[in-house]
């Protein structure tokens, strides 16, 4: 596997970078973790059957397979990579404020699918932008995205301030969100209105030609080197298992561990502060003398296993939890690993595209199929009873059979791994 030249000689990072960078981080995390962690318990309110739950969570990924791949060539070829952004989170956040209104199945799955158009091509493109501009991205890149983990953890705990002590979720996550967005865009966008100033994004022109082979598809020859597209291949697999993870955690945490509304979305955040020490460790972790990437993945493949294992025996709370805390092994030696592993293997005239490329494969594909299926497998596993307390009718979930089959999933893909190496 690629091996990193860690800690090269460098000048260290200016403030004038680190600060605007660090705000993007922290915001564009902060949009996501406001609303998508919770949104099944809110449709759940709205009574939307258990299909419809994952069809609209699979809205994302469907958006991560499409989009990026227009908006990468866009900000590699065409447009400043910061202007890309801001006008994504502007029409982002008018899309958030449609869905906190819209009560019925069909109009919310349209209108999540349009925001999710919009929104994820910008999760690689904070990080391409990230790249140009660094020193060196090994030593740099993991300490400007903690503070998308940070603004992550900082979104799901505020949540309490908006879902009141035994009240059912309700939109305001989605306000939420459609305010941070609205903060980005503006953010995003000022250095091309006033110009280039310290601790505001720096301009970030195209690279490519407005000719020639397009970016995008330039990009997806670099899977003709066997490490990179080995290391795509498992990234893919491994993201059908993280759309369990997304879809029905929360669901799962209050219906059947007994978690109150209010406290899911804080509860989840464990695995994001788990994710801050690790992000710090990773250049360490892929060192050839201490792990390499070879082994960062296989451990990070092992906590996914791990994580279903536990949620499947469903109690007591404590292993629930650390099924939650492994959350930040299971993000940060795939994804953190794989932002990096992009960046050091990418030219820099289609940087954008590879790490688009990255978020079709992980993102979009694997997060999308993994959704759908999980919302058929959910529905299938969903029978509804009468409640012998109130007489109420109510579903009841295997949630330990659902869980064991991502569990399965990511042994049998840990195994294939081991033996191809």
């Amino acid at each position: 596997m690629h091996a990193f030249a860690l800690f090269a000689d460098a000048p260290p990072l200016s403030l004038e970078l680190r600060i605007p960078f660090s705000i993007l981080h922290f915001l564009e995390f902060a949009i996501w973790g406001a609303w998508f962690v919770v949104l099944g318990t809110y449709l759940n309110t709205l009574h939307f059957s258990r299909k419809d739950i994952g069809r609209i969570y699979a809205t994302m990924s469907l958006g991560s397979v499409i989009a990026p791949m227009f908006l990468a060539t866009v900000a590699d070829r065409y447009f400043a990579t910061e202007v890309v952004i801001g006008v994504s989170q502007l029409l982002g956040a008018v899309l958030l404020f449609m869905m906190a209104q819209v009560k019925t199945a069909r109009a919310f799955y349209w209108t999540a699918l349009t925001y999710a158009l919009v929104y994820s091509p910008s999760l690689s493109l904070v990080n391409s932008i990230v790249f140009r501009h660094v020193p060196d991205a090994t030593r740099d890149f993991p300490t400007i995205r903690v503070l998308g983990t940070i603004g992550w953890i900082a979104a799901g705990m505020s949540l309490r301030f908006f879902v009141k002590p035994g009240e059912q979720m309700n939109n305001r996550p989605l306000l939420l969100a459609a305010a941070l967005s609205l903060i980005l865009g503006v953010f995003s966008m000022i250095t091309t209105v006033a110009g280039h100033a310290d601790y505001l994004l720096p301009p970030t022109p195209p690279l490519a030609t407005a000719s020639g082979e397009i970016p995008f598809l330039k990009a997806v020859s670099l899977l003709q080197e066997p490490s990179f597209a080995v290391f795509y291949g498992v990234s893919f697999f491994i993201t059908l298992a993280l759309g369990f993870y997304f879809s029905w955690t929360a669901l799962y945490l209050e219906k059947h561990v007994g978690v109150p509304a209010e406290n899911v979305g804080p509860l989840m955040t464990i695995g994001q502060w788990v994710e801050i020490p690790f992000l710090f460790s990773l250049p360490w972790f892929l060192r050839d003398d201490v792990l390499g990437m070879k082994w960062v993945l296989v451990v990070g493949m092992a906590a996914w296993g791990l994580r279903y294992g536990l949620f499947a025996l469903g109690k007591p709370l404590p292993l629930i939890v650390l099924g939650i805390a492994l959350h930040g092994i299971c993000f940060d030696f795939f994804f953190g690993a794989g932002f990096l592993y992009v960046e050091k293997t990418a030219p820099a005239d289609i940087q954008a595209s590879g790490q688009a490329l990255f978020g079709v494969l992980t993102y979009g594909f694997g997060m999308w199929l993994g959704t759908e299926f999980s919302g058929w497998l959910n529905h299938w596993m969903t029978h509804e009873s009468t409640d012998p307390a109130t007489g109420a009718t109510v579903k009841v979930t295997n949630w330990s059979g659902f869980w064991l089959v991502p569990c399965v999933g990511v042994i049998i893909s840990l195994a294939v791994f081991l033996l191809a190496f």
